[in-house]
């Protein structure tokens, strides 16, 4: 049997599939394409993946049928590659243990409605063959930015960071962000469907073998692209900043009870001062790293003070607090530049705050505790910051999950040299979440074209450089230091830093355009629906 007949007896025994069995199929599929994330990378995985649900979505008799197979495709992903949820609900397991399950499996179930839109617009379109596949990329593509933007957005494990095992093919990012990066994944691993396409006409089947070969030349382009990109741009060239990133492993069930604050502390202190202190010109501590009001704490900010170089500073994470109008008392998640003599030279407030971790939304209707500790919730600071810091390249911070954002991550009014990323994925334990982080953030490095530097409570912490290389890294799970050498920005400006999500639009209209195109060209029967659809 042919490559073609074996794949059109594939997709019709998919596509005979009913009932729960239907249901099961496309949860198997979605767990699959979960599979090649972060840590995992099993990436031919998502051939089988996309390619099944582009199959079950032909398939269905309805446009209803076809919904609910996005669905379970979307809560097979989503319920696998973000279980690691519920851990952080496990650190105060008296109080949200029982939790666990309604919240992982509510997550999944909410975020599956975006695999189970695009796939509804695909079958709504009544595209076929290769159109079938380009609509559904790019409604797989417009949903995720949908995702990353709808209320207050949550763009977690986009399908490109799949691709963060290579540093080759996360060159693309730097042209199209992360969404193109998507884009050309579910493009490419979608493909192989137009094999069991009906039609024996030899036109048609020369038609699916070109774009199946289309295909492969396109992700052959991105991986050669970032390959020549790399090799002309070389290494990076190190500044004179050396920094060091204190991991201190604090058990985040511990981190905030009172007579364990000083401890905390202390252990900082000792990491910071170990052997190779004295070569540093700056330290870096991570998210909520003094789990004190620094500003108002002038004993305790004379101490973390006396821990930076002498004409350094030391920059961490730390809880800051004020009061409304009406004397009611704000906190916001902060981090805070010191230096040697403990005076605060530079703060910033962390303004993508997680729901329900840092503030519970329509507070004024539920009426729940939020995870992180305290029974204020946190409120947002204005946005992207630069901070322009004595001895120190302008920087662009970012607070824990405010990296999974792309086009995001920096003032355009007051572009930065570098980005950092304070972080405390103690939350998460040795799951998946904490590599799934590091990778995004990553990409974040690529697309703004600046060397990132992420200081994690509990790893992974790391120094990149603006390709996205890692140039030091230190682990999951170790308790130690990290000292490494900022990196120097890229010469000149990505495309995508200048024109951001613009790109990705696009290339969308491009591909929308094109489906236009087919389908007038069908309808004025210009030529065979053969050569176009099979």
């Amino acid at each position: 049997m042919s490559g073609a007949g074996s794949a059109s007896a594939l997709a019709d025994r998919v596509g005979r599939t009913t009932g729960w069995r239907r249901s099961l199929l496309a949860l198997g599929l979605g767990v699959a394409a979960a599979a090649a994330l972060p840590p995992a990378h099993i990436l031919p995985l998502l051939v089988v993946a996309f390619t099944g649900l582009v199959w079950l979505t032909a398939a269905s008799r309805s446009p209803w049928r076809a919904c609910l197979a996005g669905w379970w495709f979307g809560f097979g992903y989503f319920l696998t590659s973000m279980y690691w949820v519920g851990a952080a609900l496990l650190t105060d397991p008296a109080q949200f243990g029982w939790l666990v399950v309604p919240a992982v499996v509510g997550l999944a179930a909410g975020l599956a409605l975006f695999p189970a839109l695009a796939a509804l617009i695909v079958r709504a379109s009544g595209a076929r063959g290769v159109a079938r596949v380009l609509a559904f990329a790019a409604a797989w593509t417009a949903l995720e930015w949908l995702r990353g933007h709808m209320l207050t957005g949550f763009p977690w494990n986009l399908v490109g960071s799949a691709w963060t095992i290579s540093e080759h093919m996360i060159q693309l990012a730097a042209l199209t962000g992360a969404y193109g990066l998507s884009l050309l994944t579910v493009l490419v691993a979608a493909m192989p469907a137009v094999l069991a396409e009906p039609g024996a006409a030899a036109s048609g089947r020369a038609a699916r073998r070109w774009a199946l070969g289309a295909a492969g030349l396109l992700l052959l382009a991105g991986w050669a692209g970032g390959a020549a990109r790399l090799a002309v741009d070389g290494a990076a060239e190190p500044t004179d900043i050396r920094l060091r990133i204190v991991q201190a492993k604090i058990a985040q069930d511990l981190k905030w009870l009172p007579g364990e604050r000083d401890r905390v502390l202390a252990s900082h202190l000792r990491l910071t001062a170990a052997d190779g202190y004295r070569r540093a010109s700056h330290v870096i501590w991570p998210e909520a790293a003094t789990p004190f009001f620094l500003a108002d704490d002038e004993a305790r900010r004379t101490l973390v003070g006396a821990a930076a170089p002498a004409n350094g500073l030391l920059i961490t994470g730390a809880p800051r607090r004020g009061v409304n109008e009406n004397g009611e008392l704000i906190l916001w998640n902060s981090l805070q530049a010191l230096d040697a003599e403990g005076r605060i030279l530079g703060s910033y407030d962390k303004h993508h705050l997680v729901p329900f971790g840092e503030y519970v939304p329509f507070r004024s209707v539920l009426s729940l505790a939020k995870l992180a500790y305290g029974a204020v919730d946190y409120s947002p600071g204005p946005g992207p910051r630069t901070l322009h810091l004595p001895g120190l390249p302008a920087v662009s911070p970012l607070i824990c999950y405010e990296a999974i954002f792309p086009g995001q991550v920096v003032d355009r009014a007051d572009p930065p040299q570098w980005l950092l990323n304070i972080t405390n994925d103690g939350w998460f334990g040795e799951t998946a979440g904490p590599y799934q982080h590091f990778q995004s953030a990553r990409l974040r490095a690529v697309e703004q074209g600046l060397p990132l530097v992420r200081a994690a409570n509990t790893g992974i912490s790391a120094v990149i450089d603006g390709h996205g290389r890692i140039v030091a890294r230190l682990g999951l799970g170790i308790r130690g230091v990290l000292d490494a050498t900022l990196p120097k920005p890229l010469n000149g400006t990505t495309l995508y830093a200048r024109a951001g999500d613009w790109v990705v639009a696009a290339l969308l209209a491009l591909i929308v355009a094109c489906l236009g195109v087919i389908k007038w060209r069908v309808s004025g029967k210009r030529i065979s629906t053969t050569k176009l659809f099979d």
